[in-house]
């Protein structure tokens, strides 16, 4: 197993953990309202909007290490990729 090969599992993992948590997140933002008007009757309503705003609070910095990971590993394995086409390019045969 070329460490390409390890590489690019590792990245798929990590960008498929990575479209889960944005799908999941945008299924949280399909509840959540702009603005809401609510008697004091209707406190389940924000007690539902104050759950979602905290569960986005937990999952955003999540989101953003990821995506930063899977561009850092895919920018890694593009220059090894490269870096392994310049060393075959420049072998003498």
């Amino acid at each position: 197993m070329s460490p390409m090969y390890g590489l690019l599992v590792a990245w798929g993992i990590l960008t498929g953990v990575l479209i889960i948590l944005l799908i999941y997140r945008s299924t949280l933002t399909m509840h959540e309202d702009d603005s809401i008007f609510l008697h004091e009757t209707e406190s389940q309503m924000h007690k539902d909007q104050t759950e979602v705003i905290s569960k986005m609070q937990k999952i955003t910095p999540i989101v953003k290490v990821l995506g930063a990971l899977s561009g850092v590993m895919i920018l890694v394995i593009a220059g090894l990729f490269i870096y392994q086409g310049l060393n075959i390019a420049t072998t003498p045969q």
